[in-house]
This record gives structure tokens, sequence and C-alpha cells, in this order.
């Protein structure tokens, strides 16, 4: 490690967080033990993510109930628990206890924000680890091939100035889903950029290997579009009130008509099935249109499964989202989606 190296890693701290991740919080671990600034927060694990954590000499961070566990809180206590230590601290690496740090990330990164004071967070390239596993782990290693260079949202692995994240008040801990965006959101409102490098971040091990695990995460996401879109509607880059009205009638509005209209075809003749087999073919009509796009840049199989999971995955954000928006009604803020069931293994 040369002088300059070691001054950087001087102001770097790590926060890792998870609940139940196995092997993976084992890798995460062990690809920070450069780091001596690091914490991990643990969010109710009944494997021994804790025990093991702290025999590697981390600082260990238990979250407690009530308040509920999101993602955001465990970020927040993260980060006040590395600045309890290391008040010099100046930049912060954000980690899931599920993701492996690549070789170099951390200089790579931290010397982007060095070199530009007008970047709050700087992000790279996170792959998966094992996306041959099953076409949902295919769609997670595209979905976080974002483009390099000026960003309007990021993810979970990033490398945040930690002045900037002070400056607007952290993640909001209430949020079960799309902390991330909502967060840029804020820094972006506030004059900060973001920026994706053309570097190799985090190795990802999502480990989606069933449909209901896929539907799950899917159905998460529709709920964080939701609250992204009242927290932020005036906002058009990106446009979160669009993303829920697509949501809605991809995944709400077209389905609903069509049962309508087959019910009345079976009630009042034949006729009505008419414009029932005609919406519904807008469907398979929309899947080919996204197949045709994503050939430029996925093999023709990814690029079909893609099309085809994209429009069947609206019906179950539109169930994330009608689950936000009946919380709304109710006053009750709903509880993690959760797409990991139990401790994870290798």
């Amino acid at each position: 490690m040369t002088p300059q190296t070691e001054s950087r890693a001087a102001l770097v701290g790590v926060v890792m967080i998870g609940r139940n991740e196995g092997e993976r919080l084992r890798r995460c671990i062990a690809s920070t033990s450069t780091v001596a600034a690091r914490v991990y927060v643990d969010s109710g694990s009944t494997d021994d993510s804790v025990a093991w954590a702290r025999s590697q000499g981390v600082v260990v961070v238990e979250l407690a109930v009530p308040p509920k566990f999101t993602a955001a809180r465990a970020r927040n206590a993260g980060l006040e628990r590395l600045l309890q230590d290391y008040p010099q601290l100046e930049r912060v690496q954000m980690v899931d206890g599920d993701c492996e740090l690549a070789s170099g990330w951390l200089d790579a990164a931290s010397a982007a924000l060095q070199a530009d004071p007008t970047l709050a967070l700087v992000f790279g390239r996170r792959r998966e680890r094992f996306p041959e596993r099953s076409i949902y782990n295919a769609f997670c290693d595209d979905e976080w091939n974002s483009p390099v260079g000026e960003a309007m949202a990021a993810g979970g692995d990033v490398m945040v100035r930690v002045d900037a994240l002070n400056a607007v008040g952290g993640y909001d801990s209430l949020m079960i889903a799309g902390e991330d965006p909502d967060m840029a959101v804020r820094l972006r409102k506030a004059g900060w950029r973001l920026f994706r490098i053309d570097h190799a971040m985090t190795i990802h091990d999502a480990a989606i290997l069933r449909f209901g695990q896929w539907w799950r995460r899917t159905e998460r996401a529709g709920h964080a579009f939701g609250e992204l879109a009242d927290r932020h509607p005036g906002l058009r880059a990106p446009d979160y009130r669009r993303q829920c009205r697509s949501i809605a009638l991809w995944g709400g509005i077209l389905p609903a008509a069509v049962v309508v209209l087959l019910i009345a075809a079976m009630a009042f003749g034949a006729i009505w099935s008419v414009p029932a087999i005609a919406l519904a073919l807008l469907w398979p009509v929309q899947m080919l249109r996204i197949a045709k796009r994503r050939r430029a840049t996925l093999p023709p199989r990814q690029a079909m499964l893609t099309g085809i999971f994209l429009v069947i995955g609206k019906v179950a954000e539109t169930i994330g989202l009608a689950r936000y928006k009946l919380g709304q009604l109710t006053g009750r803020r709903s509880d993690l989606i959760e797409y990991h069931r139990g401790p994870a293994r290798g």
C-alpha cells in the first residue's frame, strides 16, 4: 500500500448490513479486511452472523425491535457508530452483506470523490456471482449494468461523502424499499452530483432460484415506486409517477378489463370476447417490443425472457403498489417484503 493509499484509507470507513447472510457475509467481511473503520449492522439474524463478525474483529451493532428493521435504519446506525469511533471519516462505503467488494474498488472510488468535490457519491459495476444458476440471477446482473457517467439514482452499494449524507439527514429509516433512490434524489435536490465510474465494485449473490422469490422482489419494487412517487411528485428524471401509471395500466387496469369483458361474454354473448382478446394480445406485443430492444445487449433467449418477465412483473408491482396505497389509507406502514428465507448458504 502506497503512502497516498494509506492516507486515503484512513479517511474511509465501511458499513456492512445484513440478516442471516451466512457464507455471503463471510465473503463480505473478508473483502473489507484492509479497512480499520468498519462496522457490521445486524437486523435480527438467527444464524451465527453476529458471533462470526465479532470473531473477525468487526464492530457489531445489533438492531432491536421496535422499531421495524429496514436497510435504511441499518445504514444510518452503522454510520452513526462509525463516526463515534472515527469522527475524522470523510467517506463511507455502504455495502450489503450479500456482496463482496471488488479488488481496488475502495481506492478507485475514494480517488474519484477526492478529485471532484461536487460529487456526493460514486458507484461502479455490481456483478452477480452466479448469473448462470437461474434466469432471475441473470436478470439481476443485467439490472446492475447501468451506464458509466452522471447518474440520477444509485443502489445500496455506494461510496458516499459523509458531509453530503449528513446534510440531507441520511437515509429515511421508515422506508422498507426504495431508500437508496430516495436518498439520491434528496442529494441531487441539494445540489450534489452522483456518478457511476468505470470500475468493478461488488460481487452480489442474489440467490434467487425460484419464481416466488423473484415475484416478491418485484412486488417490493412496486411498493418502492409508489412511495417514491408520493415523496417526489414533481420529479421528472426519473419520473416515478409515470412509472406508477405504467405499473397500474399493465398490471392492474389491463388484466382487470380483460376479465370483465370475458365475464360479459359469458353473460351477454360471445361478441364481448372480441375486445377481450384484443386487449389480451397487448401483453405479448409488449413482450416482443421489449425483447427486440434488449437484443442489442443481451443474448436472444435472455432478451426474450426479459420481455416476458418484465411484463408479467407488472402484476407483482401492482400488488406492491396497492400494498403501499393501502398502508397510506390505513395509516399502517408495510412490513419488510423479503425474498430470502432463513440462513443463506454459499
